[in-house]
């Protein structure tokens, strides 16, 4: 089973540094100005890979699941902490936590479903302790 978290810090790090192909912009002039300008490192994962996981992504639109894919950019792509965005958005925290957990189920099932293997499908496997 893969740890899809592992596997979308690493795209987020791609996505930033190479350009997402998903059609999204941040909804307000606010968040424009508030998103971080980091400059520091970020693990990547290979253009194959971030291509894959660029597409499951870019189903959330499709699905027209707007919210969650607003999550998924701010939180993986800009590096926005989930508190951040619980307190942009109003709500509670814990909300934030549940959509993020829906739309990262979502992607990964969009992986599952292609049979796509991803390269760093290795090491991002969950360890399950008995």
């Amino acid at each position: 089973m893969r740890d899809i978290q592992l596997v979308l810090e690493r795209w987020g790090g791609w996505a930033a540094n190479e350009g997402s192909q998903v059609g999204w912009s941040p909804t307000s002039a606010m968040f424009k100005s508030l998103l971080p300008h980091s400059s520091k490192p970020r693990p990547l994962c290979s253009d194959n890979d971030g291509l894959i996981i660029d597409t499951a992504v870019g189903m959330l639109s499709k699905a027209k699941r707007q919210d969650e894919l607003e999550l998924i950019m701010l939180h993986y792509m800009y590096d926005v902490s989930k508190s951040t965005i619980a307190r942009w958005n109003k709500c509670s925290e814990g909300k934030v936590r549940q959509q993020l957990m829906i739309a990262e189920t979502f992607i990964d099932a969009c992986i599952l479903m292609t049979e796509s293997e991803l390269e760093m499908d290795t090491w991002t496997q969950k360890v399950i302790q008995k």
